[in-house]
């Protein structure tokens, strides 16, 4: 095989792994490339090797995705099979035969691949909107806000970072495990989140120091070093927190993900964003970058107005162009840094 058509194969092989750990909508996998890759192919070996790195990938078989996912992304696997060879693969049926009979659960599995070789697992809900929140799956600028700080880990190195709206956590993991905080306090209100939240954080071999909002902790999770960071959940209303209790925090960075859903939302994070530089004052003022999918302008612009009402000056952080995570490729998103 010629050094580019490897270097052509690697580029799909990782495209299929790194999708499909994550679940990604299989209209996003490139499939056409594939079904090219077969035709000039004599064996199944392409094939089998794409099934090692995912229904068969030692993430995928420790926390499995939707079996409803695995089903439906074996069938497509096979009808490309079967549209270029005639002869059946057993090992594609064998892995289908598997994922027939169980029963669909409530809950499924999500993995994403970091640079360094470690990977962050999420259990999600399998419904967008579950027990009345969006908080239980993870949405893509939580992914883009990811790349960025690995990319910037100079911004969380050593430092409490506070996060608004964890949701089921990735931004956050992505952090501890790459950018050495020295402490990271997950937040949200609903009381599913925060449990999935804590869930996920010790699903990742992370410890959880004990909060008043929690319950307590078993023991023997923490497989990290002593010098991982003191990671905390909280329960965060925005609405009503004090400013007494955000001082708590003593946050140096302040972040958020894809939080700007309606106008709501909006409001409430502006409110909550002057309580924390109002209690801070006389402190050296945290770092405060908010991501979000641009779904409707307007929401956004709603965003930037009350930031001007409230006195909060903000700059459009530049786009960056290496892509770590699998997510909609022509989504709009954007990174803004606060100066609080």
């Amino acid at each position: 095989m010629a050094p580019e058509e490897s270097a052509e194969a690697s580029g799909l092989l990782q495209s299929f792994e790194s999708r499909y750990l994550a679940a990604r909508t299989l209209r996003s996998f490139p499939w056409q490339s594939l079904e090219e890759k077969l035709r000039d192919s004599s064996g199944p070996e392409l094939l089998l090797i794409i099934l090692q790195k995912t229904v068969k990938h030692p993430l995928c078989v420790k926390h499995p995705p939707s079996v409803k996912y695995a089903r439906c992304f074996l069938s497509e696997l096979i009808r490309k099979h079967e549209a270029v060879h005639t002869e059946p693969l057993d090992e594609l049926y064998e892995a289908l035969a598997e994922v027939l009979m169980p029963k669909e659960p409530t809950q499924c599995h999500r993995s994403y691949l970091l640079p360094s070789g470690d990977s962050v697992t999420l259990s999600e809900s399998t419904a967008i909107i579950s027990h009345g929140t969006t908080g239980l799956v993870t949405w893509d600028a939580a992914l883009y806000l990811a790349e960025w700080a690995i990319q910037n880990p100079a911004a969380f190195a050593h430092r409490t970072v506070l996060e608004l709206g964890s949701g089921a956590g990735l931004t956050g993991l992505a952090i501890c495990k790459t950018c050495c905080p020295s402490a990271y306090i997950f937040s949200d209100y609903h009381s599913c989140v925060l449990e999935q939240l804590r869930g996920n954080v010790l699903l990742n071999g992370l410890s959880l120091e004990p909060d008043a909002t929690a319950p307590a902790q078993h023991p023997g999770h923490n497989t990290y070093d002593s010098e991982s960071p003191k990671v905390t959940v909280a329960q965060l209303d925005w609405d009503v927190v004090t400013a007494p209790q955000l001082a708590a925090f003593q946050p140096d960075v302040i972040i958020a993900a894809d939080v700007l859903y309606c106008p709501e939302t909006v409001l409430s994070l502006v409110r909550v964003l002057q309580r924390l530089s109002a209690c801070l004052k006389g402190q050296q003022a945290p770092d405060a970058y908010v991501a979000f999918t641009v779904r409707n302008p307007q929401t956004c612009q709603l965003f930037t107005s009350e930031l001007g009402q409230a006195g909060i000056p903000w700059e459009a952080v530049p786009h960056h162009d290496q892509k770590l995570f699998p997510y909609e490729e022509h989504s709009d998103m954007a990174i803004l840094k606060l100066m609080l």
